[in-house]
């Protein structure tokens, strides 16, 4: 197997797909297709995906979500909200910015490591002025280091949280700012308290690539002056109420009339 092929896991029960993104001392270092998630394995765990299963149902996934989200041209005209999406990894944001494009809402991509987020996350805001924050890349919660609840025992949890209570510090409202922060694993409740509307993980699953951005179209999608349907917005993101929660609050979106 080479760099770039595309592999499962024999010990995962081959649930799923991998690029193998670099080989070191016999040692396979992956990164998941579909799944915000990098992991490690040997030779021998590894088998090579030839994509006639779609093991991971994401086919049927992306036609579900760009189903449910479209909208239907009446005699109204919108205005959804503005995106400002930072994310630690490039191949996820450009998928989430195709998305963004595909449900013609306004988006602008920042490729940036989680750890430098909180210091740039003021300057970002005050250039884009968004509606909606999206703070996103990678994340693990690690057991040996420590309890769920210690954010030390997480790759980026800390990060996340900073970047959050910055982005409060230029805007407090939790309707004028909408912020979907998180990635596989992260530690929920210390983003939700930090100032986060909607956050991964609540039962510290990996979380799907286009999970945040899927939250952020719903909320652009949505009406300003209406509270929002919480369980029917995080029902829509691949993995539901386990990968991603959030609070009631209302939309970004404006309406007009005549078209």
């Amino acid at each position: 197997m080479n760099i770039g092929d595309l592999v499962t896991r024999n010990s995962y029960d081959n649930d799923l797909i991998f690029r193998i993104i670099d080989i070191e001392n016999d040692v396979y270092y992956l990164k998941g297709i579909n799944v915000r998630l990098y992991a490690d394995s040997t030779l021998d765990d590894l088998r090579k995906y030839d994509g006639k299963v779609d093991i991971e149902e994401e086919e049927s996934f992306q036609e579900r979500i760009k189903e449910k989200t479209n909208r239907e041209r009446d005699d109204f005209f919108y205005l959804p909200g503005k995106v400002l999406h930072i994310d630690g990894d490039k191949e996820y944001l450009s998928r989430c910015l195709k998305f963004y494009e595909e449900m013609n809402i306004a988006s602008v991509g920042i490729v940036e490591k989680e750890e430098v987020v909180p210091s740039r996350i003021y300057e970002l805001l005050t250039t884009y002025k968004p509606n909606i924050l999206v703070i996103t890349g990678h994340d693990a919660y690690y057991k040996k280091k420590g309890q769920i609840n210690d954010l030390q025992a997480y790759r980026n949890s800390y990060y996340f949280v900073e970047a959050i209570k910055e982005a409060r510090r230029y805007e407090g409202s939790h309707e004028k700012l909408i912020i979907i922060a998180g990635a596989c694993q992260s530690n929920y409740e210390e983003l939700i308290k930090a100032g986060a509307n909607f956050a991964s993980s609540p039962k510290r699953i990996n979380i799907h690539a286009l999970d945040p951005a899927i939250i952020a179209v719903k909320m652009s999608l949505s009406d300003i002056n209406k509270d929002i349907e919480l369980k029917s917005i995080i029902e829509s993101t691949k993995y539901g109420a386990s990968g991603v929660g959030g609070i009631i609050t209302k939309g970004t979106m404006y309406m007009g009339y005549p078209r």
